[in-house]
Formats: C-alpha cells, structure tokens, sequence
C-alpha cells in the first residue's frame, strides 16, 4: 500500500496536526506501509525519518504568521504520479490541500480527510485593522462543508466535532480518536529537580501546568483567578506563542513561571512533576494534551471543547467547565487541590484511562479505512 498524506503544516514546525501526522506516518512504516507528504515548505531540506516529503513554495499566511500556505505546481503533480498513491489522506484541506485534491480526483486515487482545525469559528479571533474577520463564517463553513463531502469519506477526531461536522452537512463521517504514547508520558518520569525548576525551589506548593500553543483562543489568562484564590498554588507554562508577551504582562508578580517549548524527555519530566494540568482553551478540535497529562498521572481541569468530554470523567479523573465559566475552573482546581489525596487518587484515574488509550489501536483503524476505500474503488473499477 502507498499512501500520500497531505498536510497544511509540518515539521519544523510544532503543533497538534504535525505532532498526529508524525505519529501517523511512524505507525505506517512500523506496518510496511509507504508513504509520501506534501506539505508547506517551512524550510530547507524538509524531510521526516525515510519518508520523502514534497515541499511546496509557501507564504506566510497573513493573520497567522506562524502558518504557511502552500501552493500546488506542476511538479507536484508529477511527483505524486510518481509515487502513484493508492490512497491519500488530507489533514483539513485548504491552500495546499484543495488543489491537491483536484490532482488525486484527476487521478482517480481514493481520498479521506480528517479535520484538525475549525477555521470557520477561528475567523472571529482575526482583525483587518479595526474590521472583525468573523462575517466569513459562512463562507468557510459552506467551504469546509464541500471539501470534505468532495472527499470520499471524513474523520472526526471526538464525538463533539463530528457532531458539528454532520449538523454542518457533512456526510460520511467516521471517528479517528486520539490516542498517547503511555511509555513516553509516565508518572515514573517525576523528577524532583525538574519540580524544583519549574516552582523556583517552591516544590510543595500546588503546582498548576498549562502546555499547549500561547495564543488567544487558549484563553490561559483565565487561569489567574485560582492563583490568586486557591492557597500555595502555582502555575507552570509550558510552549511558546503570540501571546506570550500579554500573558508574561498578565501573570507578573504571581508564582508563574514560562518554560519555554519543551520535548522529549523535559517533556515528559514537567508533566509528571506537576500536580494538575489546567486547560482553558475556547476552540479545539481534541486537544492531545489533556490525554498526555492524563498519562502522566494528572488529574485535569479542562473546558467542554474538542475531545475533552470524550476522556474526562467528571469528578474521577478531572472536573470540566463551559469555556469562558472561570468561578469553575477555579473550582475545580480547588476540589483537587484541598487534599493531596485528592490529587493522587484522581491522577491514578488519569492514568488508567489513559493506559487504554493507545496510538497503535487508533492508526490501525485509520489503515483500515484506507483498505477499505481501495477495495471500494476496485470493486467500482470492476463493476464498470
């Protein structure tokens, strides 16, 4: 089996879409699978392990510097029939994704996309000068609604989006759950030195963790209310954004400290090390994390968006709130905080949940989609 993947962002580049596209093409060559990426060009020399990646001249997308869009060539074209993909997936098409799947309709290779990024509800967070961008709501929402039914099948990544997806009009949409890594976010990476950095030798105070992309709609600031009501707690930022400026403002003269982007096993290390992971965010489609710190033994405290419903039990494993509802965040992180029983039992729930949650299971229902689109496509060029 060949498949191309197809994606709006990639490496260098960090971000939930590049982290699952990683994760996704390991789990391929870890079943003999071959695949191919076009994406964005970010830089020079783009390449991931063996998989050969088709890099496209890209611009800066305006009102998201970060991003780039990626422009479909001729030489694209040729590459693909190249490596003659059996199927293709597209990570939520749209500059580099849409031409694409034009070229694989062409040739008539079977096509699945999976949405990652709720462009349509993100468009209130943009200005042209003093103009809101949200009157494109519409339009990007009739935009995602033919994309994705031009594909032969769709993937939701939690019940709470592929609701949304279906209530918007489109047909055919199946589940991809996310999964984690449970070796690699492990209560056993607890480190009393990392705990140390991370509170400035304040190690027994409560200690708070964000991590995640610093940006408005994370909403983050909405986390300094528990500091300021719940006793001897602290928070810890982990990542890097736009708002990082503002937030360092927001948070000054409180026990917050910004680590910086962190990986590997730092990463691993200042999840385990902390005692409750909080996450605010207004807008996600899952939000990895939350299972990540799940893994690593933290209870959570997230709002109601993406996948969070799917993997919180309230009040076994986390509390959740309506996003933008702060007195709940408060609250929930003082129902976990007042004990260190608390914390405990309700980190080992964590972890439990997150044990049964593993990548290998997730990607091979996605090869299984893929199987059967081929098969579907043969049977079509049979019947004709």
């Amino acid at each position: 089996m060949r498949v191309a993947i197809i994606t709006e962002t990639f490496l260098p580049k960090v971000d939930g879409i590049v982290k699952v596209t990683c994760l996704l093409l390991d789990h391929l060559a870890k079943r003999g699978i071959d695949a191919m990426v076009i994406a964005p060009r970010y830089g020079a020399n783009q390449q991931y392990n063996d998989v050969p990646v088709c890099s496209l001249p890209s611009l800066s997308f305006p009102f998201y510097p970060e991003a780039r869009m990626g422009f479909a060539t001729l030489d694209l074209y040729r590459d693909l029939a190249e490596f003659n993909p059996d199927v293709a997936h597209l990570f939520h098409p749209m500059m580099t994704g849409i031409p694409t799947m034009g070229m694989l309709k062409w040739m008539e290779v079977p096509t699945v996309t999976s949405f990652h990024l709720d462009y349509a509800r993100m468009a209130n967070q943009f200005k042209v000068g003093l103009f809101d961008l949200g009157f494109t709501r519409p339009i990007l929402e009739e935009l995602t609604k033919n994309v994705f039914n031009w594909a032969d099948y769709s993937l939701a990544p939690s019940k709470l989006i592929q609701s949304q997806m279906q209530e918007l009009g489109i047909a055919d949409v199946g589940l991809w759950r996310r999964g984690v890594d449970a070796t690699a976010f492990n209560p056993n990476f607890y480190s009393e030195s990392m705990r140390h950095e991370m509170t400035d030798g304040h190690t027994n105070d409560h200690v708070l963790i964000y991590v995640g992309r610093l940006s408005d709609e994370k909403q983050i600031d909405h986390i300094r209310p528990a500091l300021e009501s719940v006793p001897n707690t602290r928070l810890v930022v982990v990542g890097d954004g736009p708002a990082r400026p503002y937030l360092e403002q927001h948070f000054a003269g409180l026990p917050v400290k910004f680590m910086g982007y962190m990986r590997g096993e730092r990463l691993s290390q200042a999840y385990a090390s902390a005692d409750v992971f909080v996450f605010p965010s207004r807008l996600e489609t899952f939000g990895l994390v939350v299972v990540e710190a799940m893994a690593a033994g933290l209870p959570v405290v997230a709002s109601r968006v993406g996948g969070v419903t799917d993997v919180v039990e309230e009040g076994k494993n986390g509390y959740t709130f309506d996003s933008g509802d702060v007195d709940n965040l408060v609250e929930g992180v003082r129902k976990i905080a007042v004990r260190h029983d608390n914390i405990k039992q309700m980190g080992s729930y964590a972890r439990q949940y997150a044990e049964t949650q593993s990548w290998d299971a997730m990607m091979d229902e996605v090869i299984d989609i893929y199987v059967d689109l081929i098969a579907s496509k043969q049977r079509t060029v049979i019947a004709v």
